[in-house]
């Protein structure tokens, strides 16, 4: 099956439209501001899909993969690594975990790599470039080895040695880069070599690829899948907002091709030691910047945030859930006694349930969105 990818458009002016090709990495250039940064998302010929796509039973009789659900993404250009696919485990009554960690890369982020790196295929890059703590950069340098591009990925000084090992074993160069000076050398390395971008370039806000979150659609569809109905909540570990909005824009497709009447609420569950995406919804405002105090959720204790994730909490009727080291740090207990392995941050999730109480209404989905091997405070347990 083929993409029905038929353009980008910005989400600050909906009527603002782009051709799929090239892809912006850098926001909508015609609605963003100094002070805003709008993305853009892509868009499809919703006619053309065909008559049963979501129906039960009908994803098992497809390839594994982003070529399941190839006709509702952007053009598949990189090879697979057979992503997502990830199991939704029965937690207890009505709450249920995806666990992310079984992607290739044991985090979420193959979902996105292999729709990003597919546009560094797409438009003749010669190589990746990444900004990441972890996942992403690990994610990036395995589905550019698998495309056979160079990926370059600047981490933090003190990112994790297992961490740093996994990246170099894709043959990643990697480049330990203080969290400031990072988006400047990523647009440099940009500008110079022309290596494509596969994470964020803005300062103003985060924008992301344009193609990158429609990459985290699959989780909403995967969920669907496996319920046979939509959920009544997810409950999603949220940094700077890319697969809180993938996961609200999946569920709202379903939604529109009348396989549900209502997308689920979705509760973005931040770090209390930052939480720019709840300053945002708070403030009313497209996105925010916030200080960030101490937190071992570094996969996501992000300073600024992005408009995807104000329009996903706004449009599922969600809320911004800030959760603490203790919360999360028995959430990730939690459901290791439930046979998953989590990383803190990917703990995020349950821990935002279980700071509403039991009040929330099943069937309710946690994302763990990634492996405990990824923690810092790994080698000292």
């Amino acid at each position: 099956m083929t993409s029905l990818a038929t353009g980008q458009r910005s989400l600050g002016d909906p009527s603002v439209r782009f051709p799929l090709w090239p892809p912006l990495t850098e926001g909508c250039p015609v609605t963003s501001t100094d002070d805003v940064a709008y993305p853009v998302e892509v868009d499809y010929a919703y006619d053309q899909v065909p008559d049963g796509f979501f129906a039960p039973g009908a994803a098992a009789a497809r390839p594994r993969g982003h070529e399941r659900w190839a006709p509702l993404l952007p053009p598949l250009r990189a090879p697979s690594l057979a992503e997502g696919g990830t199991p939704l485990l029965p937690l207890e009554d009505g709450v249920w975990v995806k666990d992310e960690s079984r992607n290739p890369t044991w985090s979420h982020k193959d979902r996105l790599n292999r729709i990003t790196v597919s546009a560094a295929v797409g438009v003749g890059a010669p190589g990746v470039v990444v900004a990441s703590s972890g996942n992403h950069g690990a994610s990036a340098a395995a589905y550019a080895a698998r495309a056979g591009l160079p990926c370059t990925v600047l981490t933090s000084p003190d990112a994790p040695p297992a961490v740093d090992a996994f990246l170099r074993g894709y043959g990643a160069t990697v480049l330990h880069v203080p969290t400031e000076e990072r988006w400047p050398l990523l647009r440099d390395i940009v500008e110079r070599t022309g290596c494509h971008p596969v994470s964020n370039l803005t300062s103003a806000a985060h924008t992301g690829h344009g193609f990158g979150p429609e990459g985290y659609k699959t989780i909403a569809y995967e969920i669907h899948d496996e319920l046979g109905a939509l959920p009544r909540a997810v409950f999603v570990p949220t940094g700077y907002g890319e697969m809180l909005f993938g996961v609200w824009k999946g569920f709202a497709e379903l939604v529109r091709l009348g396989y549900g009447e209502q997308v689920p609420r979705l509760y973005a569950c931040e770090p209390a030691a930052g939480g720019p995406l709840a300053a945002a919804v708070r403030d009313g405002v497209p996105a925010a910047h916030v200080p960030v105090g101490e937190t071992a959720a570094y996969a996501i204790d992000c300073p600024v945030g992005g408009y995807r994730g104000v329009v996903a909490v706004r449009e599922s009727r969600g809320a911004a859930l800030l959760v603490t080291d203790e919360e999360l740090a028995g959430a990730r207990a939690e459901l290791a006694r439930g046979g998953v392995w989590a990383e803190l941050s990917a703990a995020a999730g349950l821990a935002g349930l279980r700071q509403l109480g039991p009040g929330v209404e099943g069937p309710v989905v946690c994302l763990s969105t990634s492996s405990g091997f990824k923690d810092r405070d790994l080698l000292a347990e």
